[in-house]
């Protein structure tokens, strides 16, 4: 019986790799993202992973002390979390929360008020995929999946049946108020990544440790 029903997913498993690798979220210009009006897409990003942005010319320089707002859920009508339970939203959330601010810690000093030199930093969750259980991870050893996730690997595009999440980031001074940049990034691990596959919000875990990487590359 369970040899049956893993061959039988290994089938439905290469046929969504011939169709092109199951169908995977494209991120929008989040409707009540408070800066999605100044964003534009951002052409010079060929990989997919921002493909909307603002920004304008910052000297990043200037600043030393950063606020970093509590991660919020978004609760749009236009989210992307398809069915996620809101127990791993929250997980998730919590996540970027510690992440970012380890990252940013590295090179600022986390401030809980207003100032000179210092930026504000907002962080919305706004979609997620969790893994597929089980043949998710095998989809890197069924020929057809190894296919695939080898050209995907290659042209850092997403693997079969493997998580990723989404979010939108705004930077303002927080003197001022002035919006210092904004963009929407969509993350996840390499396809190759057999350990991202394993459980189901391992993957978007890993997506944002990369997207937290990532935001800091920015601060130059």
């Amino acid at each position: 019986m369970e040899s049956s029903i893993a061959v039988r997913g290994l089938g439905a498993m290469a046929l969504c790799v011939l169709a092109g690798g199951c169908a995977a979220v494209t991120p929008v210009a989040y409707s009540e993202v408070a800066s999605s009006a100044y964003m534009t897409p951002d052409t010079s990003d060929s990989s997919g992973r921002v493909p909307y942005r603002y920004a304008p010319p910052v000297d990043w320089r200037s600043y030393n002390k950063v606020m970093l707002d509590p991660v919020v859920i978004y609760r749009g009508a236009d989210h992307q979390f398809g069915n996620m339970s809101e127990k791993d939203k929250e997980t998730l959330a919590a996540y970027m929360q510690t992440r970012f601010a380890d990252k940013l810690r590295g090179r600022f000093t986390l401030v809980n008020a207003r100032g000179p030199n210092t930026f504000r930093v907002r962080l919305t969750l706004t979609g997620a995929v969790a893994n597929t259980p089980v043949l998710g991870t095998l989809s890197r050893f069924d020929m057809a999946g190894a296919i695939y996730n080898g050209v995907q690997a290659a042209r850092d595009g997403e693997g079969t049946m493997t998580g990723s999440v989404i979010y939108a980031v705004e930077m303002f001074d927080s003197s001022t108020a002035r919006l210092l940049g904004a963009y929407v990034s969509k993350q996840y691990p390499n396809a190759y990544d057999i350990k991202a596959s394993v459980g189901d919000l391992a993957a978007a875990t890993t997506g944002i440790d990369k997207g937290a990487d990532a935001f800091m590359a920015q601060l130059k």
